[in-house]
């Protein structure tokens, strides 16, 4: 690598989440306003949210590969991808989903009960559902269900575990003390579910909870050293949390 590209790399192992978060906040606002800019449905819904994310993870899947492949790798290889080890990093995955989310939850109890007393169960729901909607047809809401449960896991998971751990961690640990690599990565990561979070009372709690998130992962990459895992978890997670979308035009047709 000449001097030249080592100092262009630099500047994108922070710019690059800088330009995902920047990119998420944009898309989000964007869907925001097309669907009626009411200030109490900012940030939007996760659905809106899920489907605004698919032209962000396109973009940001392009540029990280193009940064991969100008430093002599690929993003197969920064994965870790085998087609013979994909049933073992599944099950690794699954463990893994386990183990990010038992402080993952505890965080946001303990968050919930700061803020809520006795009351932190009760509270709960006005916290983390969504009661603002768009008014739009039921058709409408039937294909931004389906677009949001086809892309959202699939293209979300690699992206932002290529980006905040495989290259933003990767590129840090070279630079830096690993506990910073991992740190500064973690702390972005939980900054861009500012724009995911279902109310506006939730936003505080999904920095912290996902800045968590992103230290364990970034812990986890650290001693395993491949994303695969990672990636398994963490679309295991986005699947979870759009495929109930595909239920919205029932509920408001009924």
């Amino acid at each position: 690598m000449t001097t030249t590209q080592a100092r262009t790399a630099d500047r994108w192992t922070i710019g690059l989440p800088l330009l995902r978060i920047g990119l998420v906040a944009v898309a989000s606002t964007i869907v925001w306003l097309l669907a009626g800019a009411q200030p109490e449905a900012f940030p939007p819904s996760p659905l809106l949210s899920s489907v605004a994310m698919l032209p962000v993870n396109i973009v940001c899947l392009a540029v990280v590969d193009r940064l991969v492949r100008r430093d002599g790798g690929s993003l197969r290889e920064m994965l870790g991808w085998r087609r013979d080890r994909v049933w073992r990093d599944l099950a690794w995955g699954v463990l893994w989903l386990t183990v990010m989310y038992l402080p993952f939850v505890a965080v946001m109890i303990g968050l919930m009960a700061l803020r809520f007393g006795a009351d932190v169960f009760e509270s709960f729901e006005t916290v983390f559902v969504s009661g603002t909607l768009p008014e739009l047809p039921a058709a409408v809401w039937g294909v931004l269900g389906v677009v949001a449960a086809l892309t959202f896991a699939p293209l979300n998971a690699p992206a932002e575990e290529l980006v905040y751990r495989g290259y933003v961690q990767g590129g840090l640990a070279k630079r830096m003390p690993v506990a910073l690599a991992i740190t500064i990565p973690a702390v972005l990561f939980g900054v861009q579910h500012i724009w995911y979070a279902p109310t506006p009372d939730a936003v505080v709690i999904f920095v912290c909870c996902f800045t968590v998130w992103g230290l364990i992962s970034g812990l986890i990459y650290r001693w395993q050293g491949r994303l695969m895992p990672l990636v398994f978890a963490h679309g295991l997670v986005n699947l979870f949390f759009t495929l109930p979308a595909l239920f919205i035009p029932f509920m408001i047709g009924a």
